[in-house]
């Protein structure tokens, strides 16, 4: 299934599923949840997000996760990496 360049090549855990039908959401993205590769890169190639995207998305997960991701933290290369290293990053830090 190929849609917007990203393609679903490896089975989504819940949380996965959960997370991407978030961004998908506040991001108004033209592709379904269930199509984002977990591990393909979300800015650039793969989903192409920018930083304006990653404000919205770290302000979506503030919301809905209870924590906060912050922009100065230098982890943010590998928290953003894919949507599989920032649902990990959102199950160990989660508020509930």
């Amino acid at each position: 299934m190929e849609t917007s360049g990203v393609t679903a090549t490896t089975a989504m855990t819940a949380l996965e599923v959960e997370v991407a039908t978030l961004i998908v959401g506040a991001l108004q993205l033209e592709v379904q949840p269930q199509e984002i590769d977990p591990e393909a890169p979300l800015f650039g190639e793969g989903l192409g997000l920018d930083s304006i995207d990653a404000l919205e998305m770290a302000l979506a997960i503030s919301r809905n996760y209870g924590f906060q991701l912050r922009s100065d933290d230098e982890r943010n290369g590998r928290i953003f990496a894919s949507l599989r290293a920032l649902t990990a990053h959102i199950e160990k830090n989660r508020v509930g």
